[in-house]
């Protein structure tokens, strides 16, 4: 099916970075992101969305873990009316959180924040969401009419299955499909199948097509690589609880924007138009509450 001549397609990237500082991130002085260990500015973003021919996207926070990432992110989309939502980093078991999203929300720009995101995937404990303190924060930002982004390993997907079943008011967004393991092929999915299961089980849970092409190999990867992983989760979610985010300026480290993006068209199985425009904008709009 195609769109009525003189209809508009929303499209939105749902998953983006940016960073004008590297050494402020940690994880960048990895070796292996040597190609991403510099600056990626807003007039470099507003290029690349043209390029690809994308309306809006959201901006998530890199990482660095500090109020002064929040700082900039806000700025950085009050340069940029393309940034239709901004999530910000939180520490859901800080003293003041309430507080502390009140200010970013009341502040300029503050209309923009769309949700909340911890590094999670870094905690050690696969039950971390398990915690009462954390299940406290997790409300808070609720109360706050936020989205709350699950960066989160392929371990701590069933304690993440728990949190949304027990907190069915909170709008979970699953980043990266859950990072599977794609490099490590059928064991990488075997792994992965049965807690994503479960976790899109839950109503209040949507999942990013996003992040894909850095759990695969990068040097060596393709397409077909990834065609098990998207299925499964359009099986699992549908395509109107998924949505399409390039991770750019990640990606960039497997491969450039317009390949990754091709990739997954390639890899889709036959969906109808409404279906392709939920993944490519519609979603993300609905679930981030996005005024576009």
């Amino acid at each position: 099916m195609q769109p009525l001549p003189g209809a508009r397609v929303l499209t939105v990237d749902a998953h983006h970075h940016l960073w004008e500082n590297p050494p402020a991130y940690a994880w960048l002085d990895d070796d292996r992101m040597r190609s991403v260990r510099r600056p990626f500015t807003v007039a470099q973003w507003q290029a690349q969305l043209r390029s690809a021919q994308v309306d809006y996207s959201v901006l998530v926070e890199g990482g660095r873990c500090d109020e002064a990432e929040s700082d900039d992110l806000l700025r950085w989309a009050a340069e940029a009316p393309q940034i239709a939502g901004v999530v910000l980093w939180a520490d859901l078991t800080g003293p003041g959180l309430a507080a502390r999203i009140t200010r970013h929300l009341r502040r300029f720009g503050g209309e923009r924040v769309v949700g909340v995101r911890a590094q999670i995937q870094a905690e050690p404990d696969p039950n971390y969401l398990d915690r009462p303190d954390v299940r406290h924060g997790l409300r808070v930002v609720a109360a706050a009419g936020l989205a709350f982004d699950l960066v989160v390993r392929v371990d701590q997907l069933p304690a993440a299955a728990r949190a949304a079943a027990a907190l069915p008011g909170v709008r979970f967004v699953l980043d990266h499909l859950g990072k599977p393991e794609i490099w490590a092929g059928a064991e990488g999915f075997n792994r992965w199948r049965g807690p994503l299961a479960a976790l899109a089980e839950l109503p209040n849970v949507t999942a990013k097509v996003s992040g894909l092409v850095t759990a695969a190999d990068w040097d060596s990867w393709r397409a077909a690589d990834l065609r098990p992983f998207v299925r499964e989760a359009i099986v699992r979610f549908g395509p109107e609880r998924l949505m399409f985010g390039s991770d750019w300026p990640v990606c960039l480290l497997a491969g450039s924007y317009g390949r990754i993006r091709a990739a997954l068209h390639q890899v889709l199985p036959p969906l109808t138009e409404a279906a392709s425009q939920a993944i490519f904008g519609g979603t993300a709009a609905r679930v981030y509450q996005l005024a576009v």
